[in-house]
């Protein structure tokens, strides 16, 4: 770790499954106004463009058309934010990937490394970027997977039993 001038951040982001969907364009629209992946989303238009262009010309049924997802997007900025941030060191693996999905959601796992091996130091960049991706990630139209609480149970048992007008 002293040699290479970087400390390992492998930790997951748990998706609430149900929240993955397919984007529309008006929502493709509205997420270019993030400039880390204004890029990715017209290479990514371009990209299905042509291919759903050639699938659809062979007479294919439109079902079997490629589109963008919130989830692949939301991957994707999370590449380009690690990119771009002064703490992680560029030098070394960097990748955002799916795991396996499971009862807890399904984990999205930042495998990256910062630029200090200064433990302190490297605990504070590494909640610097889950803060920003908690915070951001509802931008997405996506939902991290957390165990129901007290205040579910007693918010949705409140739902339940309100009395009939």
């Amino acid at each position: 770790m002293s040699e290479s001038g970087g400390r390992r951040i492998k930790r997951s982001l748990y998706i609430d499954q149900t929240s993955v969907r397919f984007l529309t364009e008006e929502e493709r629209q509205r997420l270019r106004r993030f400039a880390l992946i204004d890029d990715y989303l017209e290479r990514k238009r371009a990209q299905l463009e042509a291919y759903n262009e050639v699938l659809l010309s062979e007479g294919k049924d439109p079902v079997n058309t490629r589109r963008v997802t919130n989830l692949g997007t939301f991957r994707a900025y999370i590449a380009e934010y690690l990119r771009a941030h002064p703490g992680v060191h560029q030098g070394m693996t960097l990748m955002v990937r799916q795991l396996q999905p499971g009862a807890t959601g399904l984990p999205l796992e930042i495998y990256c490394f910062t630029n200090t091996t200064e433990w302190v130091a490297y605990e504070g960049i590494q909640a610097d970027i889950f803060d920003h991706l908690y915070a951001i990630v509802r931008e997405f139209d996506l939902r991290v997977f957390q165990e129901p609480t007290g205040q579910d149970l007693r918010a949705w048992r409140a739902e339940s039993v309100k009395p009939e007008a």
